[in-house]
């Protein structure tokens, strides 16, 4: 079974709640722009998951 782009920026989104709304702090920065670009480019991010992740490498 493959990874959905879906079920990463699930997981993003929910490390990105846990964490303060500052975009001065690193952490925060680096999560939340990750997943605004990857909501951006949905099919080329599945495409890479596609291409990258083997069976049994993702939870």
């Amino acid at each position: 079974m493959k990874i959905k782009v879906e079920t990463v920026l699930a997981e993003l989104n929910r490390q990105r709640g846990d964490l303060d709304k500052d975009l001065t702090d690193a952490e925060y920065f680096a999560i939340h722009h990750a997943f605004c670009f990857i909501s951006y480019k949905m099919g080329e991010f599945q495409k890479y998951l596609d291409e990258v992740v083997k069976p049994g490498e993702h939870p």
